[in-house]
């Protein structure tokens, strides 16, 4: 019995003193635990990271306008210009014109900037007329690297817009949208060139529309945006979540020379008049009526007594033009055009524009608190017109 009791006790002190040496060089060998004692020595913890899903490069992630800004950066291109002997600035003018400091002066430098969208596969470009106003020489480069000169169809000061044309094969034409459809709040990309950087794609939404009385161009309906618009940027495109044109960027409120969240695009609805006017005939033909309108004030209407809250005033006449001879005379209203209310003067010009000369056009008329219809013929009006009125 001793025997066996010395036996199992030497047994047990082996195992135990290999126990000992197992824990402290290989304790994982039997599951158990790092002592976390300061006394053992220092201790590493291990880092879990987790990594995504891989994604192929042609999946779009949720809420990317990636095939928008892919589908029209293609046609949209770059304008540099040359201006012999004259100064020039170098960001974008309508800065300076509009809102004081648009840019530096230089009169050594005659180089300018700008941008275009090609809408036709016979190579024309809507650009702005400020951009290539006076230009000597016009250099276009496609957004797939592409150099080629290019030469000016048509001008149209009345809405800042000019038709270019390029002559190279397979060039990327824009899809036109249909700016009539668009609201407040509506997504919208605005691509260009900002100061000279390279084409640059910036999203926004629809701010405001109709926007007048800014003092730019004659004909105002302007879609205002806060997608960032800076010099360079003018006669670039503004399109829809799908890519699709909604109108040409032309200008911005800027103190400071940059995007301050207010820029301004003309209706993809009135280049497109532009363009098929000057491609067609060589100009813009608009309508004409020969009248000098004004809004209705409280005090013009309790000077004429008049009863309509809504209109547009004629304070003068031409003699012996369209108005005239369908019997419109010196302080009537007129209230709607083709069943169309008119709401101020800038309204009225945009409608009797886009009105076909020769064709005649249903007024309807506020005289002496009376309604009255009348078949008004409008003439053609002539570029920057101001008619001798008689009052």
């Amino acid at each position: 019995m001793k025997r066996i009791w010395l036996v199992f006790a030497q047994a047990s002190t082996i195992l135990l003193a290999v126990y000992f040496v197992i824990l402290t060089l290989k304790p994982e060998w039997i599951g158990s635990r790092p002592d976390t004692s300061p006394y053992i020595g220092k201790v590493s913890e291990s880092i879990t990271l987790f990594q995504a899903a891989p994604v192929g490069k042609n999946v779009i992630p949720d809420g990317s306008f990636r095939s928008a800004a892919s589908k029209a950066s293609a046609a949209v291109v770059s304008i540099n210009i040359s201006r012999g002997g004259q100064k020039k600035i170098i960001t974008d003018p309508w800065l300076e014109y509009l809102f004081g400091d648009g840019g530096e002066r230089n009169p050594d430098n005659q180089n300018g900037l700008g941008s275009g969208v090609i809408v036709s596969p016979n190579g024309y470009i809507i650009t702005n007329n400020h951009v290539v106003e006076g230009a000597n020489d016009i250099d276009i480069t496609l957004n797939d690297g592409r150099h080629t000169t290019a030469k000016i169809i048509g001008i149209d000061p009345d809405t800042d817009l000019a038709i270019l044309k390029i002559d190279l094969d397979k060039i990327p034409v824009i899809l036109w949208g249909n700016p009539d459809a668009i609201q407040v709040g509506d997504q919208v990309l605005a691509i260009g060139n900002p100061f000279g950087v390279g084409q640059t794609v910036t999203s926004g939404i629809i701010s405001a529309l109709g926007r007048n009385q800014l003092g730019i161009n004659t004909f105002e309906d302007f879609i205002q945006t806060d997608a960032a618009i800076n010099p360079g940027n003018s006669g670039g495109a503004l399109v829809d979540t799908n890519g699709n044109l909604l109108g040409i960027n032309t200008a911005i409120y800027s103190r400071s020379g940059g995007s301050m969240g207010i820029g301004f695009a003309v209706p993809a609805s009135t280049a497109k008049q532009v363009l098929e006017g000057i491609v067609k005939d060589g100009k813009v033909t608009r309508g004409w009526i020969g009248i000098e309108p004004s809004d209705i004030t409280q005090e013009l209407a309790e000077t004429f007594e008049l009863k309509a809250s809504k209109g547009v005033l004629v304070k003068g006449i031409l003699e012996d033009g369209p108005a005239a001879a369908a019997g419109i005379r010196p302080v009537d209203v007129i209230v709607k055009i083709e069943n169309q209310n008119v709401v101020d003067t800038t309204h009225l010009l945009a409608r009797v524009a886009a009105l076909k000369p020769g064709v005649a056009a249903r007024f309807s008329i506020e005289r002496k608190g009376q309604i009255m219809e009348l078949d008004v013929i409008p003439g053609s009006r002539p570029p920057r017109m101001k008619n001798p009125i008689r009052k």
